[in-house]
């Protein structure tokens, strides 16, 4: 099995990131969304709720537009070309790392193909790789949403990584208090607690060091887990087959995966970060509706049922 041909410096990444944020706000490349936070409780779970300033709020009302806690696909593709003031730096052949220019989370990564490829289409090794590539270099939540029912905002495939700690109040993945307590069968594991459709695996520590073929042995349990769902694949990862929706998340750790059936539930926009435990909210109002409700119950709506495997969603 070949090696990925890495395009940095090994040991640099983070270094990078943080520079290129700096000189990306000096320029006024990023427009970060200025928030406030809360936690919320539910089932073991610190549930992380970020509301959008009211002053952003007003900003977006008098501009007409629509909300930014509601992403929208658009047809013009950012990634091709991309600003130059957003870039990071080449991955590998196949990707390079742009920051993320609307960004909630402090040093927000998009890892995208060089070439235009759909963002329904299925991973394949070398977005293992590149990911890969990025969680050696610092500890990360990576993570991809597949499809617009998934939250995906653009068409052009792209994974994402956020650093960790989320915040300073709740260590690590939010939702991971409840992901050590899954039950394995083989290589899978499923957590009783979750009310919707989802599949765990846990990484191997080797793959993050071992390159390629570490790069093929995730891609080989993510067919695998798109398969235990419902959500079948051929043997290898292409660019044709589009499963339906899901979203995926992973860290050194572990790998969690969990079908879509929308993408907003009362008006709150789901990706991703909801299912570690982060919500992005609109306003008070938002806030308030998920607290009454339930984070939990919220997910459980954009989800799948956990019986909808046998129905081969």
């Amino acid at each position: 099995m070949s090696e990925i041909i890495q395009r940095f410096e090994p040991g640099t990444l983070w270094t990078t990131v943080k520079n290129r944020t700096t000189q990306a706000i000096e320029r006024g490349a990023i427009q970060t969304i200025p928030t406030h936070s809360e936690l919320v409780e539910e089932g073991g779970v610190n549930f992380l709720i970020r509301i959008i300033s009211s002053l952003v709020r007003k900003a977006q009302a008098q501009l007409e537009q629509q909300p930014i806690a509601v992403a929208t696909p658009t047809t013009q593709n950012p990634f091709l070309p991309y600003d130059p003031d957003l870039f990071v730096t080449d991955i590998s052949d196949t990707h390079l790392c742009l920051l993320n220019k609307f960004n909630v989370l402090e040093h927000h990564i998009l890892m995208v193909t060089r070439s235009f490829q759909e963002q329904e289409a299925l991973l394949t090794r070398s977005d293992f790789e590149a990911l890969l590539l990025c969680l050696r270099e610092y500890e990360g939540l990576g993570f991809y949403n597949s499809g617009e029912a998934a939250g995906a905002s653009q068409r052009h495939k792209h994974l994402q990584m956020v650093p960790l700690p989320l915040t300073a109040e709740v260590p690590q993945v939010p939702i991971e208090s409840l992901l050590r307590t899954a039950r394995f069968e083989a290589a899978r594991g499923v957590v009783h607690n979750l009310p919707f459709l989802h599949v765990i695996t846990r990484m191997n520590p080797q793959w993050i060091d071992s390159s390629g073929e570490g790069a093929q042995d995730m891609l080989q349990q993510y067919l695998d887990m798109l398969r235990s769902v419902g959500l079948s694949g051929p043997e290898t990862g292409g660019d044709t087959m589009r499963p339906r929706p899901y979203n995926l998340l992973v860290t050194r750790q572990w790998m969690f995966l969990v079908p879509r059936s929308r993408e907003c539930f009362e008006g709150i926009s789901v990706n991703a970060l909801g299912f570690a435990g982060g919500f992005l909210v609109r306003d008070e109002e938002q806030s308030n509706l998920l607290k009454k409700i339930g984070p939990m119950t919220a997910l459980q709506h954009v989800a799948m049922s956990p019986n909808s495997a046998s129905a081969r969603c």
